[in-house]
């Protein structure tokens, strides 16, 4: 393996560190449900260039763990779509019932 291509897996490697240590800050202290599902979200990008960087590794790079990198972004996409509407559906749920209340103290 040249330097070039070791400089370049260890740029990867801290790059893909800072973008799950971001993610846990922002789960850790984000409220909201749709901002924590977005740093759910860059943690999932993290783990992904980490399977990329170790794929490089051999010459030639290893396709299996690319194949994986593929599935896990479809399936990480399908996931976030549902959380999405999950929280959509609690937070209309939340509101019909703050103000069905309202509406029963009104009467």
């Amino acid at each position: 393996m040249s330097s070039l291509a070791a400089n370049s897996i260890i740029l990867y490697l801290l790059v893909a560190v800072a973008l799950v240590m971001l993610g846990l800050y922002g789960l850790l202290v984000l409220k909201d449900p749709i901002r924590r599902l977005i740093a759910i979200n860059i943690m999932g990008s993290g783990t992904f260039l980490t399977m990329i960087a170790f794929a490089r590794r051999q010459e030639p790079p290893d396709p299996i763990l690319h194949a994986l990198v593929v599935t896990g972004l479809v399936v990480a996409i399908s996931a976030t779509a549902f959380a999405l509407r999950l929280i959509l559906a609690a937070r209309e749920s939340r509101e019909a019932a703050a103000s069905g209340s309202t509406e029963a103290e009104d009467e």
